[in-house]
C-alpha cells in the first residue's frame, strides 16, 4: 500500500514538474533593444527568426543601456543584444585593451557567475573609428589612423593656417577614455581649434561636406555606406572591441530547448557588410526596420 502511494506520488509530482516547465517554455520571451536604428533591425529580425522557430516574443524596444542591464538582471526581460565593449567598459569597469575574442571570453565568463549566458558573438564590430571621404583618402594616401595623424601632424607644422580640423562628438571628446588617451596612442599633437565637437549624427554630415576633414564614426552606421566614407584602420588597436551578441539569462535558456541554437544561428549572419546595408536602407533609404529585417532573412532562407 505504501509502494504505490509512493509511485501515485512520484508520478504526479513528475506531472507537476512537467506543466511547470511547459509553462515556463510557453511563456513569451521578453527582449529589450537599445534606441538606436541597428538595435530596431536586430529586434525586428530576432522576433520574426524566433517566431519561425516556434518561439514567442514580446520586444521591449528604445530601452536604455544600464536600464536594460538591470531588467536583465532583476529577471524583468529575457535577452538583449548586448555589445561586448559595452559590458566591458561600462558594466564592469574594465580599460584595458583587449581583441575581440579575449573581450568576449572575458565579459562571458563575469557574466557567467550572474546567471546571464553570452551566446555566438556576431561577425561584426560596431566601435569607434575616424572616416574620411574616399576622395580625400585616395587622394592624401591615407588608409590608417597613424598615417592621419602623420598628415595633421605635418600641415601643423608647414601650414598651421590651414590645420586639419577633426569632428568629435561631446561625449567622445570629454570621456576619460576618449580623446586624450586616443591623442596619447597615437602621438597626436592638436590645437584647440582644430577639435570641433557637435552631436554624433552631425559628423556623417560634416565629413560629407567637408566641414571637417575627418571625424569620429561608428562603423556600421548606414550613413559609412550611405555617404560614401572611407574608414581608416585602427592600426594600433586604441577602439575596443564591440561585437553584438545576444545575451540571455541561464533559466530561460533552460526552460526554452532550442532557443541557444536558434540565436546563434541568426548571430551567425550578421556580418559587418550586412548590417551596414540595412543600417543604410532604415536611415538612408528611408525604409522600416521591419521590412529590412525580413528581406534580409528571406535572402538567407531563413524564412
Amino acid at each position: 500500500m505504501l509502494t504505490k502511494w509512493i509511485k501515485k506520488s512520484a508520478v504526479a509530482l513528475t506531472a507537476t514538474l512537467l506543466l511547470s516547465q511547459t509553462a515556463q517554455a510557453a511563456a513569451p520571451l521578453v527582449m529589450a533593444t537599445k534606441s538606436f536604428t541597428e538595435q530596431h533591425i536586430l529586434s525586428a529580425m530576432t522576433v520574426l527568426w524566433l517566431q519561425k522557430k516556434g518561439f514567442e516574443v514580446v520586444p521591449k524596444r528604445n530601452i536604455a543601456t544600464t536600464i536594460g542591464r538591470n531588467a536583465l538582471l532583476n529577471k524583468q526581460i529575457d535577452m538583449v543584444w548586448e555589445y561586448t565593449g559595452t559590458s566591458l567598459i561600462i558594466f564592469n569597469h574594465i580599460s584595458q585593451p583587449m581583441f575581440s575574442q579575449q573581450a568576449y571570453e572575458t565579459v562571458k565568463k563575469l557574466d557567467g557567475k550572474l546567471g546571464l549566458v553570452w551566446l555566438n558573438p556576431a561577425p561584426m564590430n560596431n566601435t569607434y573609428a575616424f572616416a574620411m571621404t574616399q576622395e580625400r583618402a585616395k587622394k592624401e594616401g591615407i588608409t590608417t589612423m597613424s598615417q592621419l595623424v602623420a598628415k595633421v601632424e605635418q600641415v601643423r607644422q608647414s601650414d598651421p593656417d590651414h590645420n586639419w580640423r577633426l569632428g568629435l562628438d561631446l561625449e567622445f571628446a570629454g570621456r576619460s577614455d576618449g580623446l586624450k588617451p586616443l591623442q596619447k596612442t597615437y602621438n597626436l599633437a592638436l590645437d584647440r581649434p582644430q577639435i570641433r565637437q557637435m552631436d554624433p549624427g552631425l559628423v556623417y554630415n560634416a565629413i560629407r561636406d567637408e566641414f571637417v576633414d575627418a571625424g569620429l564614426i561608428y562603423t556600421t552606421d548606414g550613413r559609412v555606406k550611405g555617404f560614401n566614407l572611407k574608414v581608416l584602420e585602427d592600426d594600433k588597436h586604441f577602439f575596443p572591441s564591440y561585437n553584438v551578441t545576444p545575451v540571455v539569462r541561464q533559466d530561460v535558456l533552460a526552460s526554452h530547448p532550442g532557443l541557444d541554437s536558434a540565436l546563434n544561428q541568426l548571430s551567425a549572419q550578421i556580418t559587418n557588410e550586412a548590417i551596414t546595408e540595412l543600417n543604410k536602407r532604415v536611415d538612408i533609404d528611408h525604409q522600416s526596420p521591419e521590412k529590412v529585417a525580413r528581406d534580409f532573412l528571406q535572402s538567407k532562407n531563413m524564412l
